[in-house]
């Protein structure tokens, strides 16, 4: 029992002790004994008491207004550029950009080298006339027997390219090459007649030499009147009908032979 007492003497001391047990037991049952102690401040024992429907209180429902804020700003509808009805649209071939009273104006402005040509008409990108008369030259060739499509599309692009450069270096405004190709084309209307004629007769002759020549520079008169009214080049409107009849020439010459 000694050593007993000698491992009692050095063990740890502590200042815990049974008695401190029986001090801070608590009631979890609720039956206020001994051990009884409310726990963070509430009373258990009242949990489970029942209370009387009478003695509860009805809610008050809510009689306020939810709060809306007022609108500042109010949208309005779209209104349509064309109006609400199908009867205030512009005509489709409009929207497209086809407009048969310039073309007519374009066409007479070609058939009148007297004429005095509109620049604003004539400045624009209108490609349905020259793109009709180019189809009807081909026309009129194979009626002839003349199988020249591939050429007089390659021909008018080429000429059209050149016709746009040269311009562009002349002209101190400048423009498009869709205003060079619309143009050109238009003035091809005259080189229709004389494809006409090659159907007839034959244009190889003394004649047929005359009114070519007469064609060609009908085709290029009418086309640099019209490049001069649109580009204001004042006094050079030789100038720009030569490389235009040497255009127009490559297109009779298939015409003729």
């Amino acid at each position: 029992m000694s050593g007993f007492d000698n491992l009692n003497t050095d063990f740890y001391q502590t200042s815990y002790s049974i008695d401190d047990q029986s001090q801070q037991s608590y009631d979890y049952g609720g039956s206020g004994g001994p051990y009884s102690k409310q726990y963070a401040g509430y009373d258990y024992s009242q949990q489970g008491r029942y209370v009387p429907p009478e003695m509860i209180q009805p809610q008050q429902p809510y009689t306020g207004q939810i709060f809306q804020p007022t609108q500042t700003f109010t949208p309005t509808t779209p209104q349509p550029f064309y109006g609400n009805s199908f009867e205030d649209e512009p005509p489709l071939l409009e929207e497209l950009g086809i407009n048969f009273d310039h073309i007519w104006q374009k066409t007479l402005t070609v058939l009148h080298p007297l004429k005095v040509a509109d620049g604003s008409i004539m400045n624009e990108t209108d490609l349905a006339g020259p793109m009709v008369f180019c189809l009807a030259f081909g026309a009129t060739l194979l009626l002839a027997g003349k199988i020249q499509f591939g050429y007089v599309y390659g021909i008018s692009a080429i000429g059209c390219l050149g016709m746009f450069c040269l311009l562009n270096l002349m002209s101190m405004t400048g423009v498009s090459f869709g205003c060079v190709a619309s143009v050109l084309g238009y003035c091809l209307l005259p080189m229709i007649l004389l494809s006409s004629f090659a159907v007839i007769f034959s244009l190889q002759g003394m004649v047929g030499i005359i009114l070519t020549a007469g064609i060609i520079g009908w085709c290029s008169f009418s086309a640099s009147k019209i490049f001069i009214s649109a580009l204001a080049m004042e006094g050079q409107q030789l100038l720009v009908a030569y490389p235009c009849a040497l255009l127009y020439g490559v297109f009779a010459l298939i015409s003729v032979f």
